[in-house]
């Protein structure tokens, strides 16, 4: 039978006929195929101009590219000094979505120069990706304290305890109104289909990178280079990457309000 430990309380628990069941990878799996199957629903609903075989090994690409990068990125957020005392689960456990997003990117890129893909291919990942997102932060903020998605110490009217009895930041939950604001304002240029192919995804790389960008700095990182976190340099580089959308950000989303 289905008995909550604890209804209210986060860290949020679960227990079904006696054995404890992580709710956040539930919904971590959950994540995965609510994106895949809302990524199917669109391509069913929409021209795509690569072929299917070039678009599952683009997807192979991703996969690939998003599994090495956020291990990576999970590392470097909180270096392992002394790497003889940690088992390989722990290393392997060690991941964030940051390094997940940028390391799928690279590994599209890659795998469209091995098979001469010329087409923009992350319009119809966009919306399924923050859907993804959303549902995962869900997993994270039910963890509380558990998963290193929570805020420093605040005395702001949003502070929670989140299964340390302190007062935090729940930024996972500042994510979760954010990736719902984003997702409006996405789908409303997606559904008018009336800018370039590839933009979209572009839109949401500089707009969550830069929400993350400025996250950060409420979050008690414990490793910083020149004083910003690991994940902050990633945004840099992400921002870097992304220059030329950024100049025509405000552009773009105006757009979207005016049509």
């Amino acid at each position: 039978m289905f008995k909550p430990d604890a209804v209210l309380s986060i860290p949020f628990e679960i227990t079904i006929a006696g054995i404890p069941l992580n709710i956040h990878l539930i919904l971590e799996y959950l994540a995965f195929f609510s994106a895949y199957r809302y990524y199917v629903y669109l391509r069913k609903n929409r021209l795509d101009p690569i072929n299917h075989s070039n678009r599952l090994s683009i997807m192979l690409g991703a996969a690939l590219g998003a599994f090495l990068g956020s291990r990576l990125m999970g590392f470097l957020e909180n270096p392992v000094l002394d790497i003889s005392a940690v088992s390989f689960m722990q290393l392997y456990n060690l991941k964030t979505i940051m390094g997940g997003l940028f390391g799928g990117l690279l590994g599209v890129e890659l795998a469209k120069r091995i098979i001469h893909e010329k087409n923009s291919s992350g319009d119809l990942f966009t919306l399924p990706i923050i859907l993804g997102i959303f549902i995962g932060r869900i997993g994270c903020f039910l963890s509380g304290v558990n998963e290193f998605t929570y805020g420093t110490t605040t005395s702001f009217a949003t502070g929670m305890d989140l299964g340390d009895g302190l007062k935090r930041h729940p930024i996972a939950l500042y994510e979760i109104l954010f990736l719902v604001l984003l997702f409006v304002f996405l789908r409303k240029l997606y559904l008018q289909n009336k800018f370039e192919n590839g933009l979209l995804f572009k839109l949401f790389m500089v707009s969550y990178f830069g929400f993350r960008f400025l996250i950060e700095f409420i979050k008690p990182n414990a490793f910083f280079v020149l004083g910003l976190s690991s994940i902050q340099w990633l945004c840099i580089v992400c921002f870097v990457y992304y220059r030329k959308t950024l100049i025509h950000l405000p552009r773009a989303y105006a757009k979207v309000y005016l049509l």
